[in-house]
């Protein structure tokens, strides 16, 4: 962590400091940094806890916790592919094969161009248009390859 990032994480750090008698609040303070930084660095994590006067098992359990939660740089969108029952009877399956094909980056990982990561989630609760695709927070339904390979242009 570079001494720039070690200053501004202590500055936020010390408006979370929990008032004596009053217990620490992780998953706030997580999602205080995640906004600050774009992610929660895990060089942070001994900090955090310090601050917070609570062990690093706690705040690494909090952050392993929440999938919203990421201690890596992510890219500018974040693209979600439906792995549900509904949508993997749809090929969603192979729409995932074929993204990470097309945009270069593995599920989970990001684009080398810190453009888009990709993820995996259970339900998007879209089931009767699957396979359903999520870019940020705008979704997708009935989803072919060609489609969201179009879709993915329009995110720059």
């Amino acid at each position: 962590m570079t001494e720039r990032v070690r200053g501004a994480l202590a500055v936020l750090l010390s408006a979370h400091r929990p008032e004596p008698g009053r217990r620490a609040h992780i998953l706030s303070v997580l999602s205080a940094v995640q906004e600050a930084f774009g992610y929660v660095p895990a060089d942070a994590v001994p900090l955090i806890a310090d601050t917070l006067a609570v062990t690093e098992a706690d705040v690494a359990g909090v952050l392993s916790y929440y999938p919203d939660l990421h201690t890596v740089p992510r890219g500018r969108h974040a693209v979600r592919v439906c792995l549900g029952e509904a949508c993997v009877a749809n090929r969603s399956t192979a729409l995932l094969e074929s993204l990470c094909h097309v945009v270069g980056a593995d599920l989970g990982r990001t684009t080398s161009d810190g453009r888009f990561t990709i993820e995996r989630v259970y339900c998007l609760g879209n089931c009767a248009v699957g396979p359903t695709v999520m870019v940020d927070e705008q979704i997708y339904g009935r989803v072919g390859s060609e489609d969201l390979r179009k879709t993915l242009k329009d995110y720059s």
